[in-house]
C-alpha cells in the first residue's frame, strides 16, 4: 500500500529563528521525499522587510511543492496603515503565495488555506484568531468536491478549537462553527501552528473522523517544548503524525499519533469502526 507524506512546519519567526534547527529541518525536507511541504504561518517575528526577505529566501530553498499561509506575526508590526488597509501585502510579495483562498490540488491530496489572523481587531489582544464563515464555506465546498479517497486538509494558523494542555490559546472567534462546517464537509485534517507545541487529537464533532493537528516552532520562542515539526504520513486506512523534536544537534522522532481514516469522508451515512475514532499516542514514542 502506497504511503504518502506531508512535512508540516510552522512558526519559524524569522528574526527570532533557531538557525541551527531551521537549517536541519530544511536538510530533512530535502532528504525526505514528500507530496507537500506545508508551512502554517508566522514566518516572521514582527513583519519587518528583512524578516520577510529571509523568510522568502528560505521558502524558495525548500523542495517543491510548498504551501504557506499567514500567521498573526506576518503583519508589519509597527505600520498601522498597513495593518488596517493591506495587512498581507508584504507576505504575498515575499512568498508569492496568496493570503486568501489558497489551494493545493493534486491527485489524492487537496489542501485549502483559511486565514485566522488579522491585522487588527476589536479586542485588546490582536494575536488571537478570527475566522470568516463565508471563507470557511468556500473552503469546505471545494474540499467536499474532491474525489473519493482524497486526503482533505484545511491549513490555518490558529487551532480552531481549544486544545487541552497547550501553553496558550488561539481563542478563535467562530472557530467552533468553522470546525463544525469542516467536519460536515468531510475534512480529514485541520492543521495549525501558533501554540508552539505539537498535538494530534480527534475533533469531537460530526462523525468524529476529523482531526486537529498542531505543529511546534523552529524559533527560540519555545513554550516548554523543543523546536519541532511534523511528518504526516497516510494511506487508505490510517494517518500517522510524527513530531520530530530538536535535541540540540539533530531532529529525531519524538511523539507519534496514529489516527484512523474513513474511506470516503464525504459519506454522511458512514459509521466509523469503534477503534477508529481515538487519536492514540503510541507508547514509548
Amino acid at each position: 500500500m502506497t504511503v504518502r507524506r506531508i512535512l508540516h512546519l510552522s512558526d519559524i519567526h524569522f528574526g527570532c529563528e533557531d538557525k541551527a534547527a531551521v537549517e536541519a529541518a530544511t536538510a530533512y525536507c530535502h532528504a525526505t521525499p514528500s507530496d507537500l511541504v506545508l508551512v502554517s504561518g508566522d514566518i516572521t517575528q514582527k513583519g519587518y522587510g528583512r524578516e520577510f526577505e529571509a523568510a522568502g529566501a528560505w521558502l524558495k530553498s525548500l523542495p517543491e511543492p510548498v504551501f504557506v499561509i499567514v500567521g498573526n506575526h506576518d503583519v508589519p508590526y509597527w505600520d498601522p496603515i498597513a495593518r488596517v488597509f493591506h495587512p498581507w501585502r508584504a507576505f504575498e510579495e515575499a512568498t508569492g503565495h496568496p493570503a486568501h483562498d489558497h489551494e493545493h490540488d493534486a491527485p489524492g491530496l487537496m489542501v485549502r488555506g483559511v486565514v485566522t489572523a488579522r491585522g487588527w481587531q476589536m479586542r485588546a489582544n490582536w494575536s488571537k484568531g478570527v475566522i470568516d464563515l463565508d471563507q470557511t464555506r468556500r473552503a469546505a465546498e471545494a474540499l467536499k468536491a474532491a474525489p473519493a479517497g482524497t486526503l482533505r486538509v484545511i491549513a490555518c494558523h490558529h487551532p480552531l478549537i481549544e486544545m487541552i494542555g497547550t501553553p496558550m490559546t488561539g481563542d478563535v472567534k467562530r472557530g467552533d462553527a468553522a470546525a463544525q462546517i469542516f467536519t460536515e464537509a468531510g475534512v480529514d485534517l485541520i492543521v495549525s501552528g501558533h501554540v508552539h507545541v505539537p498535538f494530534a487529537l480527534p475533533i469531537k464533532l460530526g462523525k468524529g473522523c476529523s482531526y486537529a493537528v498542531g505543529c511546534g516552532t523552529l524559533s527560540h520562542r519555545e513554550r516548554g517544548a523543543p523546536p519541532s515539526f511534523n511528518r504526516i504520513e497516510w494511506d487508505d486506512d490510517r494517518i500517522v503524525v510524527t513530531a520530530l523534536g530538536w535535541n540540540g544537534t539533530a531532529f529525531e522522532d519524538w511523539q507519534t499519533w496514529e489516527l484512523g481514516r474513513r474511506k470516503d469522508t464525504r459519506d454522511p451515512d458512514f459509521d466509523p469502526p469503534i477503534d477508529m475514532t481515538p487519536a492514540e499516542k503510541i507508547p514509548g514514542r
